[in-house]
């Protein structure tokens, strides 16, 4: 009997460990566009980026959490990183835009949450970067926080993300692998009527085109007409906006964040920020009336840090020349549309708020769909 047992047990491994560890499309065969990811295929493949968590699960009511972005390992008050910010569509609260657009410069970490606790983020970004050395005399912060509306399945209004919470996730950030699906600021998300959530994906370009890493990070959470790689998922599948011929809800929001160690001004990051829209485009998205999507960009290149408090008048830098830049904006466009593909897989079935269930995308339709298509 114990053997019988043991016999079983290593003939269900494989399928617990996948259950645990679900492959992504990549690893599955699926390549997204032509260029190479990096070795992590996440926007922690862009050297100095940290991404941290703090997922909110409770009752059955409770759907939602925080993402954590932090471009380098420094005080980055007192070492600003360029940046620029792209709104696709304006519908939503992306805090500390303006100071970005006119100064070209990020500040602090960069926060995801959901639509009611953008508040939260701002105070825990305030109080990081106040309680950081150096930085005593400080009496101005620009927080940049970001939000995606997780209503349908978390009880937004219960506003259950706390300041702590994102100051966990900030504290807690690792240049590790990037847990993708329900967790953090994806955990209450909803994409193209399946679930969605965080994912991220990157490329790595040859020493031919320059050698940089371009990385991105989705917080998917809006509808459209599904496509994967080209391949028309949603409508295969019949279930995409309007197919019910009904006004049914796609809104809700897609932030997407895109890191590089490119010298990129924050004019070109402004562009590249726009090729990444492009991506979201590729996916199906159709940025609806009620869906806020933005694009955040900045680069990590050590030549282009912004001091705070500058040691002589002019800034000595060397920018890429625009002739150069191409391979980047494909990059972002690839990584884009992988980042949220990702997202899609990594995401599991969740029953939440008022009893609302929102299913994964069916893997055992999709696949066979991406087989039929010759992209599997």
């Amino acid at each position: 009997m114990q053997k019988l047992f043991v016999i079983v047990l290593f003939s269900i491994f494989p399928a617990l460990l996948m259950a645990q560890n679900p492959l992504r499309p990549r690893e599955m065969g699926l390549k997204i566009g032509v260029l190479p990811a990096g070795a992590m295929n996440a926007i922690t493949d862009v050297p100095g980026v940290k991404v941290g968590h703090k997922t909110l699960i409770s009752g059955e009511s409770v759907r939602t959490g925080v993402t954590a972005i932090l471009p380098h390992d420094g005080n980055l008050f007192q070492s600003k990183v360029p940046a620029a910010v792209f709104a696709g569509n304006g519908f939503g609260k992306l805090s500390g835009t303006t100071q970005i657009d006119e100064l070209g410069t990020l500040e602090g970490p960069l926060i995801l949450t959901n639509t009611l606790n953008v508040a939260e983020g701002i105070q825990a970004v305030i109080e990081h970067t106040l309680a950081q050395k150096g930085n005593e005399m400080v009496q101005s912060v620009n927080a940049v926080v970001g939000e995606t509306n997780d209503g349908n399945l978390n009880d937004i209004r219960g506003r259950h993300v706390k300041k702590e919470d994102i100051l966990y996730a900030i504290r807690s950030a690792s240049a590790g692998p990037v847990t993708e699906g329900n967790v953090g600021a994806g955990t209450g998300t909803v994409c193209f009527g399946y679930k969605g959530g965080i994912g991220t994906s990157s490329r790595k370009l040859p020493q031919s085109l320059g050698g940089y890493t371009i990385g991105v990070l989705v917080q998917t959470n809006f509808g459209g007409v599904l496509q994967i790689d080209g391949v028309p998922v949603g409508e295969e599948l019949g279930k995409f906006s309007f197919s019910d011929k009904l006004l049914n809800n796609v809104d809700g929001s897609c932030m997407i964040v895109v890191a590089t160690d490119a010298p990129l001004d924050a004019r070109n990051l402004e562009r590249l920020a726009k090729r990444a829209f492009m991506g979201m485009a590729k996916t199906g998205g159709i940025a609806s009336n009620g869906s806020g999507d933005y694009v955040i960009a900045f680069s990590t290149a050590e030549s282009l840090r912004i001091p705070h408090q500058p040691a002589q008048p002019v800034i000595q830098s060397g920018y890429l020349h625009n002739d150069f830049t191409s391979q980047l904006f494909m990059s972002a466009i690839e990584a884009t549309e992988e980042a949220i593909i990702n997202s899609l897989f990594a995401a599991k079935t969740i029953t939440g708020n008022n009893g609302r269930k929102i299913e994964a995308l069916p893997l055992d339709k999709v696949i066979p769909i991406l087989k039929k298509y010759n992209r599997l």
